[in-house]
């Protein structure tokens, strides 16, 4: 039988066309099939994977847990009016001119704090200190610790939210313990000097207020602050610079008195003495080498703005030029110095005792 002519090894063409002609399709009848299955579920979505009987058995816990909303640094609403204002409602730059025009003005050193640590969160929320919004790391173990940060926060109606572990190491810094909590704080909003003698002018009181040179500690502040309750002051004054502010700390070593004594933020502290001092007031400094002793000060019952100084360096070079008087407390050689906020008690008293004859 003879061959058929053609290429030796060349494909034989099928019957209906030659190679590489059309065909005919489906008709879309195969295109679920071509499609696929999409991608492979979760681990955690597979209903007989181990993994999602811990992911049901982790949300069965938190069932039994107070519920925690999502949400997102910086999205906590804005705080009543009061001592303290909502992140970002006046920056630093504009405090000089809020100062000047009687505005309320913000502490240039200041910002939205921070508070980490589950004692330190949970401390800071028993002591009712203002605060804007509670930020809780996904997955944390629920302690004591935590649960009642929780509960005390919806009960004072702050903001809680749930956020990842990267995000509380960015709002609390990369070395910080934060444990998985954290509590943001908004800047102290400070009253300005001249309007917080008008206040007390006007409610017909006789002034008596306590000016802070060169105290850093927050612990000292809240002190003093509450010793100006005690002793029926009316506010306090501290520097724009150099000062301490109203922080959280000091805000819990007020134990509460911070809610009730307003404090005043002065661009220059000599410049605000000096005016004071036009106004009416006796300016008496408190310092270790003052040249008055307290006991003998005899002008207690009168408008006063005590200024007290730092442990260490006591009062600045122009603050003692300006002050109408400098006193000092005596005490036993054996002690070099007293701690300011317990200078301020001891001077404070002096001048309530006076003020009650």
């Amino acid at each position: 039988m003879a061959k058929k002519p053609g290429r030796p090894g060349a494909a034989r063409v099928k019957k209906g066309g030659s190679k590489g002609a059309p065909k005919v399709g489906t008709g879309g009848k195969g295109r679920q099939a071509l499609e696929g299955r999409g991608p492979t579920p979760k681990a955690e979505d597979r209903k007989y994977h181990p993994a999602a009987k811990a992911k049901a058995l982790r949300e069965r816990k938190a069932a039994q847990t107070p519920r925690v909303a999502k949400a997102k640094p910086g999205t906590a609403p804005a705080t009543k009016k009061g001592e303290f204002l909502a992140p970002g409602t006046r920056t630093a730059g504009n405090a000089g001119g809020a100062a000047r025009s009687g505005r309320r003005v913000q502490k240039a050193a200041d910002s939205s704090e921070v508070l980490s640590g589950r004692n330190s969160v949970l401390e800071a929320l028993r002591a009712k200190v203002p605060a804007t919004a509670l930020f809780i790391a996904s997955r944390i173990e629920m302690d004591d610790r935590v649960k009642e940060a929780i509960t005390l926060a919806n009960a004072r109606g702050i903001s809680v939210g749930e956020i990842t572990r990267p995000e509380i190491d960015r709002m609390t810094g990369h070395d910080a313990v934060h444990q998985g909590i954290a509590l943001q704080v908004p800047p102290y909003n400070y009253q300005h000097p001249s309007e917080l003698l008008d206040k007390i002018i006007s409610r017909g009181q006789k002034p008596l207020l306590v000016a802070l040179d060169g105290i850093t500690d927050p612990r000292n502040l809240g002190a003093i602050i509450r010793s100006v309750a005690a002793f029926g002051g009316q506010g306090v004054i501290v520097p724009q610079r150099r000062s301490v502010g109203v922080t959280a700390s000091a805000w819990k070593t007020s134990a509460g008195a911070a809610s009730r004594i307003p404090v005043a933020l002065a661009a220059n502290l000599n410049a605000t003495i000096k005016e004071f001092q036009k106004r009416g007031l006796f300016v008496v400094g408190l310092d270790g080498g003052g040249d008055m002793s307290l006991p003998t000060f005899k002008l207690g019952n009168e408008p006063l703005l005590l200024v007290i100084g730092s442990e260490g360096k006591g009062l600045s070079r122009l603050v003692q030029e300006n002050c109408d008087a400098i006193l000092s407390i005596p005490i036993a050689k054996e002690t070099e110095s007293l701690n300011a906020g317990i200078a301020a008690s001891v001077a404070l008293y002096e001048v309530a005792k006076a003020r009650l004859k």
